[in-house]
């Protein structure tokens, strides 16, 4: 049933068949692998992107590769803002051939005040190859549910730590003035 339905998509909507997470209009040549061997050190408040809260990250971030054979190489400053930041990092020298996963993303799934939720899809081939949730409980400053890999889970920190300032705190009711006549 589900390959006839997609038989029957793809000959009403050619496009359906090629169901990515990159956006239809770039011409593959050009896009860039997103590098999943970033590890982020620390905030990067100068990087000169025009909006930094849109990266990947939430923000621009220092850092060093992990790749196989490259641990601990620090990139570029032209690495880090065109590459390792952008989320997408097919022209880096170190990017394995043999990888998992491309490219990480993440979003914030649930606000519950003291809990957040975070949705997270690694992708490989521009398409979605695993997903899951992760939470964070903030009254107690820890993770209630982390991701095994280190790597994903440092981005997940710094994914958090972008998040928190922008966050929209829900009003609280101030009951203690009198209305006033």
């Amino acid at each position: 049933m589900e390959s006839t339905t997609v038989a029957i998509y793809s000959r009403h909507w050619p496009s359906i068949s090629l169901l990515s997470t990159m956006p239809s209009f770039l011409n593959r040549s050009f896009q860039r692998m997103a590098c999943p061997f970033f590890m982020p050190t620390s905030k990067l408040e100068d990087g000169g992107w025009l909006h930094p809260s849109r990266l990947p990250l939430g923000g621009g971030w220092t850092g060093h590769c992990c790749a196989p054979g490259h641990e601990g190489a620090d990139p570029t400053t032209q690495e880090l803002r065109e590459l390792c930041n952008l989320g997408y990092a097919a022209a880096c020298p170190r990017l394995p051939k043999q990888r998992a996963y491309d490219a990480v993303r993440f979003s914030i799934a649930r606000d519950r005040g003291e809990q957040l939720q975070f949705w997270f899809v690694c992708e490989s081939d521009y398409r979605p190859a695993s997903h899951g949730m992760l939470e964070y409980n903030l009254s107690r400053g820890e993770w209630i549910s982390s991701h095994p890999d280190p790597r994903i889970q440092k981005m997940a920190e710094c994914y958090l730590q972008a998040y928190l300032p922008r966050r929209i705190q829900p009003a609280a009711a101030d009951f203690s003035s009198s209305p006033t006549s």
